[in-house]
């Protein structure tokens, strides 16, 4: 199969996963600057999920707006995953040197927040390998294009005036994603990480981005 462009998840891919504890902390601490007490961890599902009704009513219950609420949940959540790696406690794969060899058009495709994935892309010297960048505000029309709403991968493949992409991700929502946008997948499972569920049929499966030049060829 000819690819004319190769998109790619963020999270798990090209940078090391953020700590799931630590953006939980992050919501705690949203709902204490805003004067509430909330479930931090089942909020962050919530988020995780695109599931802006359920953030909505449970914002609705505690009166205040929102709106509101996902505002300052963003901005305690960009600075978290800042801080991580300012810290030293999260970094780009080495394997992304792999990337660097490959001739087509390449994007980005993630569900994090536009703000981290453009700041972490400078950070680490990325920047340059990606000509288009798509990432998910915590808004309601940014939670509705979390994957495997295919929306952001189509946006890319149509910024790329691509026909025929392939998408590179590293869990089961990235696979489904590919799939509703009607392109090819690799399912990238690396060392030591947790097994996708089993539901799923990804064109390729790769332990490393090492090997996606030879997937390209």
């Amino acid at each position: 199969m000819a690819y004319d462009a190769v998109l790619f998840d963020f999270d798990g891919v090209v940078v090391e996963t953020p700590s799931s504890k630590r953006l939980s902390d992050a919501l705690r601490r949203t709902y204490e600057k805003l004067g509430r007490s909330g479930p931090a961890s089942e909020t962050f599902q919530e988020l995780m999920g695109g599931d802006f009704e359920s953030i909505a009513d449970r914002c609705q219950g505690l009166g205040i707006e929102a709106d509101v609420f996902c505002a300052q949940a963003a901005r305690e959540m960009v600075r978290t995953q800042l801080e991580e790696v300012e810290r030293g406690l999260r970094s780009a794969y080495d394997d992304i040197a792999a990337v660097r060899s490959l001739e087509h058009p390449l994007g980005i495709v993630s569900d994090n927040h536009p703000t981290v994935v453009s700041t972490l892309l400078d950070r680490f010297g990325l920047r340059s390998l990606f000509e288009t960048v798509y990432g998910c505000p915590l808004t309601p029309d940014g939670l509705a294009r979390r994957k495997p709403d295919p929306t952001n991968i189509e946006a890319a493949m149509d910024a790329l005036e691509a026909d025929a992409a392939l998408y590179v991700g590293d869990r089961a929502v990235d696979v489904r994603a590919a799939d509703n946008a009607g392109i090819d997948s690799v399912l990238l499972s690396r060392p030591g990480t947790e097994p996708p569920e089993a539901d799923v049929d990804p064109t390729y499966r790769l332990p490393s981005l090492s090997g996606l030049p030879s997937v390209l060829e």
